[in-house]
């Protein structure tokens, strides 16, 4: 088998016995881009020489045994609002074309600190707002399963890059699904953790109460992998939760006989294609013939949960997008005769339209005299949707559910209807608004050859049992070494 199509902890074990160099590898991952990408476009950026410099000083460490860690030696990708030192973070948007971070996020610092080589950049729905990555503004990530529909979104480049083997794994961003659904629609690992558990610091913001970094993955020992590398407290992110590093890989053999496992029957009814449901059931029998318990419950409220995430987010993204103005950094017009000109121009040229869109919402929901009929009331029913999964989780250990309400769907089938396109996020948005963490592993193909994703979500900073759960029913499917029959020229 081809170097780019092994997971990490196999190629961990090559390197430290030797077999490979990480320059081998990161070499014939290189050349894997070349192959693909022209067709599947999930690059923004790679960065050729300063990867093969970082493998080369991660060989070094293997050869001293110096500072060898698990990722040492290993590739990742980043999605492209990720800050990364030296290298172009543009969220896929004209207003940061140009825009050369003079620092590294938290994240790529603890990737660099391990010796994992940065590969480069992906691309994603622009400023991560998106379910398809069609809102980007450079170029259209296509499914490597099939080159007319989408990969996804907002992480659409990490999930096509993975999935096509032009990575090994990459981090991507989730602030309503925008790991678990572009996972769900390439047939990969997708996981969104607690918030807090992973410093936000260096992420460009979207949703700052919503917003996590995750790791996207060939399988969910390589997610167990890349979270334990980056979940870390940090005193730069004021949201960052206190306590020790932890090893995510520990419990991952242990499987699930006598856990709990509810499916909540809000999130498997209307809306979910009846292949999607089919291959959900499917997985439950797998769960129960590995020695769960399965039972049905309720979450009353999260029916409104995409209603209140459409305030939430667009609020905050309002407001945390009001620093693009042409002053400070990124895009400014050029032609404007005085400054509130140059303003309203720099943010109408430099903005796609969803963002504007969702910038547009959000100030409405904040503004005089709608603050309290809209916001408020948004932040309540986040409340009462929180309370539902505490009350869900005295009874279960884990929850299962779909995580896309359909298959991977045509370019331009949603982009014209923004209410259709954000229903793609409504069995994914419930875990961002309770602030769990949440898993997408493949369960399935559908008839036209499609994957399809399962989604366990857990209590907070229960990221053990979770990747436990995940990984039994991984070994005991299979799916997870399925790959797209991706024709290279």
């Amino acid at each position: 088998m081809e170097l780019y199509a092994l997971p990490a902890h196999a190629l961990r074990q090559m390197l430290d016995r030797g077999e490979i160099s990480s320059v081998e590898l990161t070499k014939s991952l290189i050349e894997r881009i070349e192959a693909v990408d022209g067709a599947i476009g999930s690059y923004l950026a790679i960065r050729v020489e300063e990867a093969l410099k970082e493998a080369e000083e991660a060989d070094r460490r293997i050869r001293e045994q110096r500072d060898v860690g698990p990722l040492t030696g290993i590739p990742v990708s980043l999605k492209d609002n990720i800050c990364t030192e030296g290298t172009r973070t543009t969220c896929a948007s004209r207003m940061l074309e140009n825009f050369v971070p003079p620092y590294d996020a938290t994240v790529v610092a603890r990737l660099k600190a391990q010796g994992a080589p940065i590969l480069g950049k992906l691309n994603m729905d622009e400023f991560a707002m998106g379910s398809s990555t069609e809102t980007s503004a450079f170029k259209l990530t296509r499914n490597p399963w099939n080159l007319e529909r989408v990969p996804g979104g907002s992480s659409g480049g990490p999930a096509a890059a993975v999935a096509a083997g032009a990575t090994v794994m990459a981090l991507g961003s989730d602030t309503g699904g925008s790991i678990r659904q572009p996972a769900a629609l390439c047939g990969v690992v997708g996981m969104k953790p607690t918030y807090g558990l992973v410093s936000r610091f260096g992420l460009v913001a979207f949703a700052s109460s919503l917003d996590q970094i995750g790791p996207m993955t060939k399988d969910v020992k390589d997610a167990a992998l890349l979270l334990s590398a980056i979940a870390a407290h940090d005193p730069l992110d004021s949201t960052s939760i206190p306590g020790d590093r932890a090893d995510f890989l520990a419990e991952l053999d242990r499987g699930v006989e006598g856990l709990v496992i509810g499916l909540p029957v809000e999130m498997l009814g209307e809306g979910v294609a009846p292949e999607v449901r089919e291959a959900v059931n499917a997985a439950v029998g797998v769960l129960e013939g590995l020695g769960a318990r399965v039972e049905e419950v309720s979450l009353p409220h999260v029916r409104y949960a995409l209603a209140a995430y459409a305030v939430i987010a667009t609020a905050e993204a309002s407001s945390n997008l009001g620093r693009f103005d042409g002053v400070r950094y990124g895009f400014r017009s050029r032609e404007d005769a005085d400054v509130v000109t140059m303003f309203e121009t720099t943010r109408a040229q430099g903005f796609g339209a969803e963002v504007k869109r969702r910038i547009m919402l959000g100030t409405y929901a904040l503004s005089a005299g709608y603050y309290d009929a809209y916001y408020l009331k948004a932040l309540k029913v986040r409340t009462l949707i929180r309370r539902d999964f505490e009350k869900a989780f005295e009874r279960c250990h884990l929850l299962v559910t779909p995580t896309s309400p359909t298959v991977a769907f045509r370019f331009g089938e949603k982009a014209d209807n923004p209410v259709a396109m954000y229903q793609s996020d409504r069995l994914t948005v419930p875990a961002n608004l309770a602030g769990i963490p949440a898993i997408s592993v493949p369960c399935g193909v559908s008839q036209d050859g499609l994957p399809i994703g399962l989604q366990f979500m857990a209590p907070a900073l229960a990221e053990p049992v979770l990747f436990r759960a995940a990984a039994a029913y991984e070994a005991a499917a299979g799916w997870a070494s399925m790959r797209p029959p991706l024709e290279v020229k």
